[in-house]
């Protein structure tokens, strides 16, 4: 297949370098059938040490430049990725295999981000607390932590790192990123993007962020460095217990987005259109390779079987195909290893008695991409694949009887990100959303599960790691806390009236 933009001409668009890997590079291949987009120079250790150390040098004078100076950086830098959004959606259609409207999406997700961390540049408050003690006050400062370690997943190659880079770099701290090795050249673009945006400022761009090209033993490296300070980490929870376990001895903070086997429950009441339309880009957008992708369909009996019916109609005719055709819903599987894993858990379903719908691999005129129609499996009761997260378009459906009982089937695996409810009643809706009803970091209302906004906080509980990123007051996790008492009078009171004469 020949692509009227390649890798070169996109780099070309964006004002920067290619990749120069030369023949001894890094291969990076296109899940859309196959073929070698670029060569890239892989990081080695060495590099990895001196990235780190000039990211700690610049640290001690970054952190000195005001916040609003430094949201200023972040401001030059959305405004660069959104005059280049076109070509970057395309780049992350290229190399994860996502639809053209989601690699623009996601695009759209790093400007939204910079701008939420242009204005929090501006809003880094501490507090004012009531002291017990007479002339003294008492206050809650905030600080930069020093250098920030990121490590993103390929299916969100460029959000995530925006996700971390935008409110780390306002909060004062410096960037070390290594993302997936399945996604260097999104990686490429738009940290050339970052230090491009960095130069016109006026801006020593040296160590500010700096990127590191590797697999896991670059990973090992940058997480156990001890300059680092802080690691963010997004992927698997099982790279998620190990980023943990090497943070642990140390207390090295870490922050961690993991996997999610992610639930919607469907009560009688519900909007079935509504419930159509939202599982269906829950369940097959980025062809299940979501962190939030809608897994478990949990349905009342009452309505299962219609429900269960439309479902089908809508997968069977599913567009799937080249992602940047126009049209097409579904895109490839990232790579064999993603379309044995879909394959495994399928058979496991039948085992367990499961049917399953569909699930097969498509013939879309390239014999080496990956491509499947999205699977709808039925089970009598939750149990076997469908209590683990498998990273494809899988999406198991089991009924119900009682509320408490689908709220208990939400809660019963070991993923905690995201969950939705879909009610009219709103006793139903307020207990989803309560302490008593899911136990994710986000319970939505008659919407999916995947699809959230920049605004709130990102993350969840349970084996999804319990860190938070994008919004709210996620830039806290950037920072360090300082708790400050200021004596203004001339005698020197102790708390809890503690009385020590010398």
């Amino acid at each position: 297949m020949t692509y009227t933009t390649d890798v070169r001409d996109i780099f070309q668009a964006l004002g920067l370098q290619a990749p120069a890997g030369g023949p001894e590079g890094w291969p990076v291949h296109t899940p859309i059938d196959g073929s070698l987009l670029a060569r890239v120079a892989p990081s080695s250790a060495t590099e990895c040490d001196a990235a780190i150390a000039r990211a700690q040098t610049q640290f001690l004078r970054w952190r000195n430049l005001p916040a609003p100076q430094r949201g200023a950086l972040v401001r030059a830098f959305g405004e660069a990725v959104r005059r280049h959004k076109q070509p970057l959606g395309r780049l992350i259609s290229l190399e994860t295999g996502k639809i053209a409207q989601e690699g623009l999406g996601e695009v759209q997700e790093v400007v939204d981000v910079c701008e939420f961390a242009v204005g929090l540049s501006r809003q880094l408050y501490g507090l004012t607390i009531a002291s017990e003690r007479p002339d003294h006050k008492l206050l809650e400062t905030w600080h930069p932590l020093g250098v920030v370690g990121i490590i993103s997943a390929f299916n969100f190659p460029m959000a995530v790192f925006a996700w971390n880079a935008a409110l780390a770099l306002v909060c004062g701290n410096t960037l070390v990123w290594k993302p997936s090795e399945k996604a260097p050249l999104s990686a490429l673009a738009l940290h050339g993007l970052l230090l491009q945006a960095a130069q016109q400022q006026g801006l020593d761009h040296i160590g500010l962020a700096e990127l590191l090209i590797g697999e896991r033993a670059i990973g090992e490296a940058l997480v156990a460095h001890p300059a680092v300070k802080l690691v963010s980490a997004t992927g698997s929870t099982t790279m998620g217990r190990n980023v943990a376990a090497a943070c642990a001895p140390v207390f090295k903070r870490s922050l961690l987005e993991l996997g999610g086997n992610n639930a919607a429950i469907v009560c009688p009441s519900a909007n079935l259109e509504l419930v159509v339309r939202g599982a269906a880009f829950a369940a097959v957008g980025t062809a299940g390779q979501r962190c939030t992708t809608l897994r478990r369909l949990i349905v009342h009996r009452s309505i299962y079987t219609t429900l269960v019916a439309s479902l089908l109609r809508v997968f069977e005719r599913l567009p799937i195909g080249n992602p940047l055709d126009d049209g097409t819903l579904v895109g490839p599987l990232i790579d064999q290893r993603a379309f044995e894993s879909m394959q495994a858990a399928l058979e496991v379903a039948r085992q367990a008695g499961g049917l399953v719908h569909f699930g097969g691999r498509e013939s879309v005129g390239t014999p080496s991409g990956y491509y499947v129609r999205p699977a709808i499996v039925e089970l009598a009761t939750q149990c076997g694949p469908m209590l683990h997260e498998t990273f494809a378009p899988i999406l198991y459906v089991v009924p119900y009887d009682d509320f408490d009982q689908a709220i208990a089937l939400n809660n019963a695996v070991a993923h905690g990100l995201s969950s939705a409810v879909f009610t009219q009643d709103l006793r139903e809706a307020e207990v989803f959303t309560s302490a008593r009803g899911s136990d994710c970091g986000i319970a939505n209302v008659n919407i999916g599960t995947s699809g959230a906004e920049i605004g709130g906080a990102f993350g969840g509980e349970k084996d999804t790691g319990g860190g938070r990123e994008s919004g709210s007051d996620a830039w806290k996790a950037y920072m360090r806390r300082a708790t400050n008492t200021v004596n203004y009078g001339t005698s020197l009171p102790l708390a809890q009236g503690i009385r020590f004469e010398v």
